[in-house]
């Protein structure tokens, strides 16, 4: 772990008080968990054809999460013209890195904030999980660390983290059986950060560093498109995209728009 957290300000990103929001054990129309919060939030990557983010906006949703870097040297070639057209059509606009072991924390996050240069208004986001198409190239907790503690030095803000609960906790988990080399404690600087969980079960686990506060985004499914429900029976899909991911918010829209500029 690295030390001198104690250290950090405390951050509009992460405060302590937060509404404590869970899923449901019934389920909502066509077998969806029942609503425990704003489904307006998507994430997507270059792998998604975009056709009109106008359409995405006019179906309800309110933010975008978009892929923007991998590792140290990978930027994807889709999210500068994409941001222009999402914040263009009234959408709340994020951006996410991919972690690897390849390139330190510092340099992660340098490449990150460069790829991105966010705003006041611009999420940010560190998606710590097992990189399975190269598994010795997974991010290890402290350089997940590291980026967290650049990215709050350069901006003054704490990314969130997105992570499955089995894999904060250091179960194997995935296709490969990959673990953290240590369960993320409270007492790490990742679990300042506010927790984006992917979790497609229908009561979504907290992982143990986040009990005390719960998530703030949890992916409850993923690949949503017209022809194929990937959860339920009802289709989620989004208009003007051809797949994407959908994401619970902890609050209303006015919490969300609070906290995409880290003001909750």
């Amino acid at each position: 772990m690295l030390t001198g957290m104690t250290a950090l300000p405390t951050v509009a990103a992460c405060s302590s008080q937060r509404t404590s929001y869970s899923a449901s054990s019934s389920q909502g129309e066509g077998g969806y968990p029942a609503r425990a919060g704003l489904d307006a939030v998507i994430d997507i990557s270059h792998n998604v054809r975009v056709s009109d983010f106008n359409l995405v906006r006019r179906s309800n949703i309110l933010g975008v999460i978009h892929k923007a870097t991998e590792g140290g040297d990978w930027f994807d070639p889709s999210y500068g013209p994409r941001r222009r057209q999402a914040e263009a059509a009234g959408l709340l606009w994020g951006s996410y890195h991919f972690g690897t072991r390849q390139y330190s924390g510092e340099q992660q996050a340098a490449a990150f904030l460069s790829a991105t240069q966010p705003g006041p208004k611009t999420l940010m986001a560190l998606d710590i999980e097992p990189n399975e198409g190269n598994p010795r190239n997974t991010m290890r907790l402290a350089q997940a660390e590291a980026f967290v503690l650049a990215v709050h030095r350069a901006t003054g803000r704490l990314p969130i983290i997105y992570i499955h609960p089995k894999y904060a906790n250091g179960q194997r988990y995935g296709r490969t059986g990959a673990a953290l080399e240590a369960p993320i404690t409270s007492s790490s600087v990742v679990a300042r950060c506010d927790l984006w969980l992917a979790d497609y079960r229908e009561q979504p686990e907290v992982p143990f560093a986040w009990a005390d506060r719960g998530w703030r985004l949890w992916q409850y499914v993923a690949n949503e498109n017209e022809s194929d429900a990937a959860y339920g029976t009802v289709s989620r899909a989004v208009k003007g995209l051809d797949i994407c991911d959908r994401n619970l918010f902890a609050g209303d829209a006015t919490a969300l728009t609070r906290f995409w500029s880290g003001r909750s």
